[in-house]
């Protein structure tokens, strides 16, 4: 199944001067109706095929920043479509207001169709967000503007595995950066900029760390039973005493 379940139009970024936003009071969503799961690891960590298997039981949509942005990228008359291009190619990172309005578009357009179940009653949603944030700018922004992220799911495994994985995928992924030159540059910005935003999370008690080594269905067993455990905590939130 394909990891972005929206259609391109409904993620398109205008393309004059609303990608600056002015700092709301509040953010778009309020985080006690709709739930936000960052989704970590390094590239080739197993992020994309746990989050199809989350979506399955538990109602998440699931939108892969990197999957937005090649959408983007590929859109005739995108005004950012070469700077997206640029960034993939070079394993950098694409500009935060960029990237955080993307997924505040695809966020609309999932709260506006509605889903099944009760986690999609008006004014309700569950969101796997994958790859993102990849930067400290991006989570501040995200969390002060679209919706307070409730948990972060970290995959972590060895540079080798996730290479590997990557090579192997790049013979039929027909993606641009599963080559070992763009690889490589990929986990160096991973360390660089996407591991403080982890420490940053883990501060505020916020993630949950998988270990994706193992096959995909024991990964899948750990990431479901943490999963469970937020929305039972949700569900009984402690009472402070």
């Amino acid at each position: 199944m394909p990891i972005v379940d929206k259609e391109p139009d409904a993620l398109h970024l205008d393309d004059g001067n609303n990608v600056q936003q002015v700092a709301t009071i509040s953010p778009r969503f309020n985080n006690s109706k709709v739930t936000v799961v960052f989704v970590l690891g390094g590239p080739g960590a197993g992020k994309g095929t746990q989050c199809a298997k989350l979506v399955e039981q538990f109602g998440f949509c699931h939108l892969s920043a990197g999957d937005l942005l090649r959408v983007e990228q590929n859109r005739e008359g995108s005004t950012y479509g070469q700077l997206i291009k640029t960034c993939i190619r070079e394993g950098t990172i694409v500009p935060m207001e960029v990237t955080v309005k993307l997924l505040e578009n695809a966020m609309c357009s999932a709260m506006e169709e509605g889903r099944p179940g009760d986690s999609w009653a008006t004014g309700y949603g569950r969101f796997l967000i994958d790859g993102f944030p990849r930067k400290m700018d991006q989570a501040l922004r995200f969390d002060e503007e679209v919706c307070l992220s409730s948990l972060v799911l970290f995959f972590t495994t060895t540079e080798e595995v996730m290479l590997s994985r990557l090579l192997n995928r790049g013979k039929t992924s027909g993606r641009e950066d599963d080559n070992e030159e763009s690889i490589k540059k990929r986990f160096h910005t991973y360390r660089e900029t996407t591991m403080p935003v982890v420490e940053y999370y883990n501060k505020l008690g916020k993630v949950a760390e998988v270990d994706s080594t193992a096959s995909v269905d024991e990964v899948y067993s750990n990431s479901s039973d943490v999963i469970r455990k937020l929305f039972t905590e949700q569900s009984h939130p402690k009472v402070a005493s």
